[in-house]
């Protein structure tokens, strides 16, 4: 590596510690009172900053941690920042019920962004580069794309209850630990490394590398603790002030925070001719976010309110799961063939620009309708794909093919 690249990537780490700095000072001056629109910015920008430590950290944690361990560990600190703000709002919502609707906002939001910006971005951008009009998904994601199924097939049982209960809780987190126990005994092919956390790699030797792991996650850690509920009340609370749907700040304002280093590195390795690697590291966190983050939620509100009780839902809440659930179905359809082609990535990105600029009930069931038209257009069409997703929900009738992979 140069000594111009390495500077660049000194470049990176000094700009995300930076972008923590403001934040961190003025945490450590208790009771400073400042407004709701200053505390959204310099608190943001410290999660945006702190999770990009967080993942150069998690990458490089990687290479010493033994691979069952790192399964597990891995898997919980790639969604801590979205975790840090949307488990405070369902610990709120015991608490104060009105805080219910944002839970579901900041999850449902990071579910869909997810999909309709990153995977969609990383194909795109994947595909302009190698001027192809696919991309190839690697066949070992047929174990996140079978747990994706399972879990957004169960989602859509979710409202029925008028909540998300512990009933869902305990499914959503079976279906993870047996995600987690599939990849054990799966083979595991370490991804290559870039950016800071390569440098890092080849200039430190183990002991540095482990220094900066350990570096990273203390600072990391902290200023995510430090500013997730700042954020998350400066959100709601400028809302009210400018007569903005607070609902709509929480569920794209604090999901685009927290996702951004995890965006950024998967559309560096498209950059990078390696699409390949960025969207199956998308898929990855997709199955994290829709079973473990969404399981967690109605157990952080019971342990706040005292009681064994689901979150409760709403009409808004119901509409805005099922939309969720309607885009992930069709997503994992579409990706089933090991295939992402542009057109495809063109209409979920399109579908969720739609969405966001339209945030009316009558839209979110018109758009809940069109997931689903396509996703079983798609299925009678494509016969050939309907066994294929019948060997994923039923590993034991797998190919010969499927077997090989």
């Amino acid at each position: 590596m140069s000594s111009s690249q390495s500077f660049r990537n000194f470049c990176w780490i000094s700009a995300a510690a930076l972008l923590c700095l403001p934040w961190l000072l003025l945490a450590i001056l208790h009771g400073m009172s400042l407004p709701p629109l200053t505390v959204a910015l310099l608190a943001g920008s410290a999660i945006i900053g702190g999770a990009f430590v967080l993942s150069w950290g998690t990458e490089l944690a990687e290479r010493d941690i033994p691979q069952s361990l790192a399964l597990v560990f891995l898997a919980l600190v790639s969604v801590l920042p979205e975790y840090a703000v949307d488990l405070h709002f369902a610990w709120k919502a015991g608490k104060e019920p009105a805080y219910a609707a944002y839970a579901v906002a900041n999850m449902t939001g990071a579910n869909r962004l997810l999909i309709g910006l990153g995977w969609a971005a990383v194909v795109l951008i994947a595909c302009a580069r190698g001027r192809t009009r696919e991309i190839r998904i690697d066949p070992r994601q047929r174990l996140e794309i079978r747990f994706l199924l399972l879990a957004t097939l169960y989602s859509f049982l979710i409202p029925l209850g008028g909540s998300i209960s512990l009933l869902d809780a305990a499914v959503l987190l079976l279906l993870f630990v047996a995600y987690v126990a599939a990849a054990m005994r799966s083979p595991h092919e370490e991804a290559p490394l870039v950016g800071p956390a390569a440098m890092i790699d080849r200039e430190f030797g183990a002991w540095g590398r482990r220094f900066w792991v350990f570096g990273f996650f203390v600072f990391a850690a902290y200023a995510i603790f430090v500013s997730a509920e700042p954020f998350a009340e400066s959100l709601v609370e400028i809302g009210k002030q400018i007569h903005v749907d607070e609902f709509l700040l929480v569920q794209w304002v604090a999901p685009l925070a927290s996702e951004a280093p995890e965006f950024t590195i998967a559309i560096l390795f498209a950059l990078r001719m390696r699409g390949t690697i960025g969207i199956g590291a998308l898929i990855s966190s997709k199955v994290n976010q829709w079973t473990l983050l969404v399981g967690a939620i109605p157990i952080a509100y019971c342990l706040s309110a005292g009681r064994l009780a689901g979150l409760p839902l709403d009409a808004r809440q119901t509409e805005e799961l099922l939309l969720t659930s309607a885009q992930s179905l069709l997503a994992t359809l579409w990706i089933s063939d090991l295939q992402f082609s542009r057109r495809e990535a063109l209409v979920l990105a399109g579908l969720f620009v739609g969405q966001l600029l339209f945030p009316h009930s009558l839209v979110r069931g018109v758009f809940i309708g069109v997931y689903l038209l396509l996703a079983a257009g798609f299925l009678y069409r494509r016969p050939a794909e309907r066994s294929a997703i019948l060997r994923l929900l039923w590993p034991g009738t797998r190919s010969s093919k499927d077997s090989a992979s």
